[in-house]
């Protein structure tokens, strides 16, 4: 367990997945992680991802949403990247920031971690600054980089933290 300022990141139960297959189905996150029209399937397969690592993220012993991380390992390439969700009720509270920046203190701290990337769509500019109140600063676009649920390509911002940059 990851104890933040205030969120508790936790391992994903199959408890969780129902109250994190209802925040998958809101329009907003919707949008950013579809996975078809079985939500709950759609949370199992996330949490069964052989190469990442998941978390609930918990606010007052409540589900809030996901947050995973997964590694490059090859030695010459060696960096972790971040995804995460939250339910839209409790965006614009700092909840995002404070999961991310317990997350990434975890990668870094634990795992030794000297670079960590995140890659939102380049229009939500809500989690870039999100992010960059943990210390992530753009570093290019990678173009066409996600499809829409409309089956149209969008943009994305990388961005990356360097250990010694973590606010």
């Amino acid at each position: 367990m990851l104890r933040g300022e205030r969120v508790c990141l936790r391992p994903v139960t199959a408890a969780d997945v129902p109250a994190l297959a209802a925040i998958r189905r809101t329009p907003e996150v919707r949008a950013r992680w579809r996975g078809g029209e079985d939500m709950v399937t759609a949370v199992q397969d996330d949490r069964d991802e052989p190469d990442s690592t998941p978390f609930v993220i918990d606010v007052g012993r409540a589900v809030a949403g996901w947050i995973q991380w997964s590694a490059e390992t090859e030695p010459d390439y060696r960096h972790a990247s971040i995804d995460i969700y939250l339910d839209p009720t409790l965006h614009g509270q700092g909840l995002g920031a404070d999961a991310v920046r317990t997350l990434a203190r975890h990668i870094i701290g634990e795992h030794g971690h000297h670079r960590l990337e995140i890659d939102p769509a380049v229009a939500n500019l809500a989690a870039i600054r999100c992010y960059s109140k943990v210390g992530f600063r753009p570093v290019g676009i990678l173009r066409r980089n996600e499809r829409d649920s409309d089956g149209s390509w969008h943009d994305s911002l990388l961005m990356d933290l360097l250990a010694d940059e973590l606010t």
